[in-house]
């Protein structure tokens, strides 16, 4: 095995996945600190406020994506990096900036969408009109974060995520318990948090790496492929939430245990995640470098050192699962009919990280290419199977059709990556 690609990976990979595990502490500090502060009320709004954020920044997850698969080829072709730094952040912070414009018709439409009650809507809506403000920082986060996989250096993003969420910690206690903000006191800190990140990375990046004039030229010769490749990846990033959508709906429409122990399990999913996608991040940087180098060789080889880490990941995630999913059951909840009701469904569990680990690891890889029209296509089929599995088998299985739908459509992810990149061996010619 070759051991410098495999530190390569290495290198990538473990500095991603800490970033994973850190940036959903953002969010559970503020839950932590109204949790302390407050009443059922507020940790319910700050519930919805968080998830009415995370529905919109979901969406435009392709400003990371798209990011690092163009600068990582652009760096392997020994070409300037900048351009697709530059298209990325405007468009990030426009983006940002149009939802701060559109506040009020936005704010309304996800409260109808998620359906809080009068108090809760209130509460949480205090909570959206300050952290609003944040949204241009947030998706200019995502470009530069997808710059920085792209230069092969997730260290630099580790380091700001952590500055967040240290920063968040401190400022949210100072104004909930010091100035007595309550909820306003949390979106403060959270926005504050937010620009501060976004300020530093944009510190950071231009004293390591300086920050280049480029020419209109260069601005202009790589629009149309930039567009595309984000269009892509927002269409497929549309049929990933229909799916998380749809598998909250079921599991709500069958009661409140079997929602709460869905979501629940979900959370062995979420964790996983958080580990195969460092092995995804490394992907879409090298794979992107040897894309742009023209170096079929090393390519084909560095997607074989991926998958063999995807592996044994998996591997040792099955095991710990088989092992310790019901003492983790009962770390996550108290309540006997939850307990009892997760355990029917943990084989399901099981099954996730074998069935998932290609889906997440040639996502690394095809966006290294660039070639999202076959990672839009795959998502397309996988979720028409997810909808099809599900109408054929709830009816008869209830739940247990639900979650076969679900691991059938990560494992239908990842088989039709593998066969488009199996049999197209001038893939990665074509997606230039």
């Amino acid at each position: 095995m070759n051991r410098r690609l495999a530190g390569r990976i290495a290198a990538i990979a473990i500095p991603a996945i800490i970033t994973n595990i850190t940036t959903p502490l953002l969010a559970l500090s503020d839950v932590a600190i109204l949790g302390h502060a407050g009443s059922a009320p507020l940790l319910a709004a700050i519930a919805v406020g968080g998830t009415m954020f995370n529905m919109l920044y979901w969406l435009f997850g392709f400003l990371r994506m798209g990011s690092s698969g163009l600068t990582a080829q652009a760096c392997g072709a020994g070409s300037s990096t900048f351009a697709v730094l530059y298209r990325s952040l405007l468009l990030g912070v426009g983006i940002g900036t149009l939802m701060v414009v559109l506040q009020r018709p936005l704010l309304s439409l996800l409260l109808m969408l998620i359906e809080a009650d009068g108090g809760t809507s209130a509460l949480a809506s205090s909570y959206y009109n300050i952290c609003v403000y944040g949204a241009p920082a947030t998706l200019g986060m995502l470009s530069l974060t997808g710059w920085c996989v792209g230069m092969q250096n997730s260290r630099l993003p580790m380091y700001t995520s952590i500055f967040i969420n240290v920063l968040n910690i401190l400022l949210s206690v100072w104004m909930v318990f010091g100035l007595g903000m309550s909820i306003r006191g949390v979106a403060a800190g959270t926005l504050t948090s937010q620009w501060a990140g976004f300020i530093l990375t944009l510190y950071l990046i231009r004293r390591k790496y300086g920050l280049r004039a480029v020419p209109v030229r260069e601005w202009v010769s790589g629009l149309g492929h930039f567009f595309r490749v984000n269009l892509d990846i927002m269409l497929r990033t549309a049929c990933l939430i229909g799916v998380t959508l749809w598998f909250t709906r079921t599991g709500a429409s069958q009661g409140d245990v079997v929602l709460a122990a869905n979501v629940l399990l979900m959370q062995f999913f979420t964790f996983f995640s958080f580990f195969i996608d460092g092995i995804a991040f490394a992907g879409e940087a090298l794979v992107g470098h040897y894309h742009g180098a023209r170096n079929e060789e090393m390519l084909r080889r560095c997607v074989r050192y991926l998958l063999v880490a995807g592996f044994i990941t998996a591997l040792v995630f099955t095991v710990l699962y088989a092992v310790g999913s019901d003492v983790a059951i009962g770390l996550l909840t108290t309540d006997g009919a939850v307990v009892d009701t997760a355990s029917e469904y943990t084989l399901w569990v099981l099954s996730i990280p074998l069935m998932g680990f290609m889906a997440f690891t040639f996502d690394g890889v095809f966006i290294g290419l660039t070639a999202t029209r076959a990672m839009l296509l795959s998502m397309a089929l996988a979720t028409a199977v997810y909808f099809a599995v599900y109408a054929a088998t709830f009816r008869a299985m209830g739940n247990h059709g639900l979650w076969l739908a679900f691991v059938a459509y990560l494992g239908v992810r990842g088989v039709c990556l593998a066969v488009a990149f199996i049999v197209e061996p001038a893939l990665t010619r074509r997606t230039r």
